[in-house]
């Protein structure tokens, strides 16, 4: 295909090691009783000078969940990562270094035998053993109804040896079981307290042995967690409460801002950038993200989004650049690719470049028997992206220009995650993929056949075995090339389109210091006070 760069924009590389939905009625969450203690944190010096030890985070959306298992979204993980510890954790960098564990050795290509810190405990008291990372990966290993289980499938079982050391064997030689033990699914539950309590009592009352616990959650209001006193890395003196503010409204989260109601904001527009630098005390903070802004498409049979040259006509109809460019105002950099710079298995060729030809849109429709155009449903969330809306609606006046309808359908992000959930999808909607392993692996599994089934029925068979190849290869310049090669033929087949990779776009008080990192998380014991 032919790709057209259409602006230069400066690219942050990221250093890189060879790795990369809960709903219901809106109700306030009680701590338990264990949880109570920490609440009152301020010390002697802070309390004699009336210091405000609140950091208050505004968000697009709600949480989704407290069940690290049963959903994929960046933006929740961003809360959790506060309360559950990781096997293993990246840094800013997307670096692997151990978290939990104390000492690690590779016995072979199936087996890591592992050695976790002694004296972590669970917010509720209960000390961290070997049982607890065995029924955590076991769990999401096993359960194919979670969402997280693709990640965590490759896991065989964890056999325990003693109360701190056991071994994660794998079905297969597993080239990527550090970056999955780096990530949400790896935050270690606690066994003993969800068995004696059941599930529900834990979601409403979850425990994890990070920095912070849970205190409260209103839902599509805030959630609340405050620092844990025996955390084992020593309790967090910084904040004495961290509260994510839930403001879908992009006017509230920067008025919020700009009269001091939060400390952070989110997904600040552009047209408010230079307002928020402007104003005293508050700046605009930015960094590339991991996070791809893409159209899923069905391609099941039937639909006219099941031809390829459907799906390449509309990638074509799409100037990328203008989204960028007149919506974002530079906020993003047009890709082709889901893997991008910093990730295992980028392919800088499908980067910083896009496919904009309008007539040659309209050749491949009428070539796929279209040239009068069709109508379909394009699904968006509103709030939950930078302009997501107004990108959306940038899109459905491009389609038209190839007599394409596009019937643009605004969904709340709760209700836009049942309706992924549910497979109620249609023609086509737009999502942002972000990549906390910082391998290409995790990206380009979107496209395997089984993984969405009922949901996009996109099948091909040379990524079918480029997918189940690179999957088991421990030859990391091999693995490289393969990723690489899935998303060359994705670039072409377009079972998605591939729009443009965000920038974070962060409006911070100056009262604070905070870096935001490529993995959007929002790790509180991070941020300081100045």
């Amino acid at each position: 295909m032919k790709r057209k760069a259409f602006w230069g924009i400066f690219l942050f590389v990221i250093s890189a090691l060879l790795l990369v939905g809960c709903s219901g009625e809106t109700t306030t969450s009680e701590p338990a009783a264990t949880q109570e203690q920490g609440s009152d944190n301020a010390t002697d010096k802070d309390a004699e000078n009336g210091a405000d030890k609140t950091l208050t985070v505004a968000i697009g959306s709600d949480m989704v969940s407290f069940d690290i298992h049963d959903h994929n979204n960046t933006s929740t993980e961003a809360i959790h990562v506060n309360m559950f510890n990781y096997l293993f954790k990246k840094d800013a960098k997307g670096e692997i270094y151990p978290e939990l564990v104390e000492d690690y050795q590779i016995i072979d290509d199936l087996t890591v035998e592992m050695k976790i810190k002694e004296g972590v405990t669970f917010h509720n008291g209960d000390p961290l053993t070997s049982e607890d990372v065995k029924f955590t990966l076991e769990r999401v290993a096993t359960d194919d109804k979670l969402k997280e289980y693709p990640n965590y499938k490759q896991i065989k079982e964890v056999q325990i040896i003693d109360d701190y050391t056991f071994k994660v064997i794998t079905h297969a030689p597993e080239p990527s079981l550090f970056h999955r033990l780096s990530r949400l699914g790896s935050g270690i539950l606690p066994k003993k307290y969800i068995e004696e309590n059941g599930w529900d009592h834990f979601l409403a009352n979850p425990v994890g042995t990070g920095p912070y616990q849970f205190k409260e959650w209103v839902r599509d209001d805030h959630i609340t967690l405050v620092p844990y006193d025996n955390y084992y890395d020593g309790k967090v003196e910084e904040w004495d409460e961290v509260v994510f503010r839930v403001i879908p409204e992009n006017s509230t989260r920067v008025s919020e801002l700009l009269t001091g109601g939060v400390d952070i904001a989110v997904n600040i527009p552009p047209a408010d950038w230079e307002r928020v630098n402007a104003n005293e005390g508050t700046s605009i903070v930015q960094e590339i993200s991991n996070r791809v802004i893409m159209l899923i498409l069905r391609s099941t049979e039937g639909l006219p989004t099941a031809d390829p040259r459907v799906r390449q006509a509309l990638d074509y109809a799409i100037d990328d650049g203008a989204l960028v460019n007149n919506v974002l105002l530079g906020g993003a950099v047009p890709t082709t690719t889901m893997v991008g710079p910093g990730n295992f298995g980028h392919n800088p060729e499908l980067y910083d470049t896009y496919n904009y030809d309008v007539e040659k849109a309209k050749a491949l429709l009428a070539e796929a028997g279209y040239e009068d155009g069709f109508e379909i449903t394009l699904q968006s969330p509103r709030g939950r992206y930078l302009q997501d809306a107004e990108v959306a609606e940038m899109i459905a006046g491009m389609l038209a220009a190839v007599n394409v309808k596009v019937n643009v359908e605004f969904l709340e992000w709760s209700n836009f995650v049942e309706m992924r959930n549910a497979n109620e999808n249609k023609e086509a909607y737009l999502l942002g993929l972000g990549n906390s392993m910082f391998d290409g692996a995790y990206s380009v599994d979107w496209y395997r056949a089984e993984r969405y089934e009922g949901h996009t029925d996109y099948k091909n068979d040379k990524i079918e075995e480029l997918l189940a190849a690179s999957a088991v290869n421990m030859n990391p310049e091999e693995r490289e090339k393969q990723i690489q090669e899935i998303s060359a033929i994705a670039a072409e087949d377009v079972p998605f389109v591939n729009l443009y990779q965000e920038k974070i776009n962060i409006g911070i008080s100056d009262s604070i210091d905070f870096i935001p990192t490529p993995d959007e998380m929002i790790y509180a014991p991070s941020i300081k006070r100045k």
